[in-house]
């Protein structure tokens, strides 16, 4: 749930105010860099919107649309990255004025949104501006730059940020005394230095490193990374 989602405070506030004030768009757009929340917000987001017991704003977990979640088919995930093509929008396009299954709204998810060719924004504009009421889109983007402004003023925009190193930090510790991976304080501060805000590499980096080694230290680090730590940088300058 949105709790679970580390940093972003301001994304998850209004987002979550906005179910709870059952202020709904019908599209919203997410960009930022890798690894931030993106996707993970969105697929949160979708669930929470459609939960059959929400309080405060955070989905229950237990209720049937909320089980059932990840095989609903009134959730509809894209990789724009793969199905970019103008046919690709006139399928979406074409399940879009089918009637959901019984969800409170039909939810599309599609990833990359930057890859769509021209074509296929100019396919989508019209169903994007006035879709049913109980359609919502919600695009991600790692590169803003490249999606069309008529697009952009049809949506809800949300910046996502890096994520702060000391989240991350606190993140990969908690992490770590749940699975039971023997660590010290410093090689999980070297690898949210690593990540550069982005809590997806920071779990990657973490996940391989625990494979290498029965302890994490910075020594595993500097044999797997061939990085000159933060530490070191500190200590020349």
């Amino acid at each position: 749930d949105f709790d679970e989602i580390v940093g972003q405070e301001h994304i998850k506030k209004i987002l979550k105010n906005s179910i709870i004030n059952n202020k709904i768009a019908h599209a919203y757009i997410f960009t930022g860099p890798r690894g931030t929340g993106k996707t993970s917000s969105a697929k949160i987001f979708a669930k929470t919107l459609n939960c059959l017991a929400v309080k405060d704003g955070i989905s229950c977990g237990k209720c049937e649309n909320c089980v059932n979640f990840s095989t609903s088919p009134d959730i509809i995930e894209m990789d724009a990255a793969s199905n970019n093509s103008v046919d690709n929008i006139r399928e979406l396009i074409e399940s879009v004025n089918v009637a959901s299954s019984g969800s409170k709204y039909k939810i599309y998810i599609i990833d990359e949104v930057h890859m769509l060719t021209t074509q296929a924004w100019n396919a989508f504009l019209k169903t994007l501006e006035e879709p049913p009421s109980n359609v919502i889109f919600i695009l991600a983007t790692t590169d803003i730059q490249k999606v069309p402004i008529t697009v952009l003023s049809r949506c809800q925009r949300y910046d996502f940020q890096r994520i702060d190193r000391e989240l991350i930090f606190n993140n990969l510790k908690r992490i770590c005394d749940l699975e039971n991976i023997k660590y010290d304080d410093s090689s999980l501060s070297e690898i949210s230095y690593l990540s550069e805000g982005c809590m997806r590499d920071a779990l990657s980096i973490l996940d391989q490193l625990s494979k290498v080694s029965d302890e994490i230290n910075i020594d595993v680090i500097r044999c797997n990374y061939g990085t000159v730590t933060s530490e070191e940088i500190d200590n020349l300058y």
